[in-house]
């Protein structure tokens, strides 16, 4: 594997995921077969990691920064971060050796901004989270996805559905340039509150956020400089789930996030998010 990428591979032999007793070397294989659908999302986009050099068993960490000893062919972006109040090298990965650098570093959970380096103040994503706090079940959250998309679909937006890998389902809308964060969150906001009003089980508000048995549907995502687990991103759970996207047709009741996983995500056949970052559309309701 040394001879076809510029990676000098560590510890291929640690344990990650002990629960399936997969290997360092497994993720980085995984990461290689599927850049093919996952790198164009990454493009041009900061990457923050969240790293398990010791494997999930232990203690992981969340790294903005290029680490230190980055090797020069991997790309950065420098801007200042309102929230660390410093300038900040962040990684771009443009290019399947930096997919497989960060594999190799443990880098599990690959988190992409809403906005690109061209133009980092200006999303070219809407982002809904949908959060459920127990006793709701993941069918709940499918309901209420079901219900935005509807009201979506009323509006003739397109929007595009992915697993978050763990407890929710993430929706996404590609969108044209000249939009700043306050409007895109903003306009989650708005349809936080609409469904809501539909809803009994949703809230539109971060106060409410932690209610037991409610769903959040959290506009704060849409903040500049924050993150969003990228499409095909492992996440650092115990059956190694992935943030999947899916066919709106493919959610139904009964379906569990765990089903997509780091051994079946590579026996689909297709990517149903092929075209989400040329479907780009204006916010405004005509």
């Amino acid at each position: 594997m040394d001879d076809l990428t510029k990676v000098s591979f560590t510890n291929l032999e640690k344990v990650i995921y002990p629960d399936l007793e997969l290997k360092k070397s497994r993720v980085i294989e995984y990461y290689i077969r599927v850049a093919p659908w996952m790198l164009g999302f990454l493009k041009n986009r900061v990457i923050v990691m969240n790293r398990y050099p010791d494997g999930i068993g232990k203690e992981g960490f969340y790294e903005k920064d290029a680490p230190a000893g980055v090797p020069p062919w991997v790309e950065t972006f420098n801007i200042y971060s309102e929230t660390a109040q410093r300038e900040i090298d962040y990684v771009v990965c443009n290019k399947l050796d930096t997919l497989i650098w960060m594999a190799n570093l443990a880098a599990l959970e690959i988190n992409i901004t809403l906005s690109t380096i061209e133009d980092y103040e200006s999303p070219d994503l809407v982002f809904f989270d949908i959060d459920p706090e127990p006793p709701r079940s993941f069918d709940d959250v499918i309901d209420i996805a079901f219900l935005l998309k509807e009201k979506l679909d009323e509006l003739n937006f397109i929007s595009f559905v992915k697993t978050s890998g763990k407890k929710g389902l993430h929706i996404v809308l590609p969108i044209k340039k000249g939009y700043n964060f306050k409007q895109t969150r903003e306009f989650v906001h708005q349809f936080g509150k609409f469904l809501a009003k539909e809803s009994d089980i949703v809230v539109s508000e971060f106060r409410n956020s932690r209610d037991p048995g409610t769903i959040f549907i959290d506009f704060m995502q849409n903040n500049r400089g924050k993150t969003m687990i990228a499409p095909y991103s492992l996440r650092a759970e115990a059956h190694a789930p992935v943030s999947t996207p899916l066919e709106w047709k493919e959610l139904k009741k009964g379906l569990r996030p765990e089903e997509f996983n780091i051994f079946t995500v590579l026996k689909r056949k297709n990517d149903p998010w092929e075209g989400l970052l040329e479907s780009k559309q204006a916010l405004e309701v005509e």
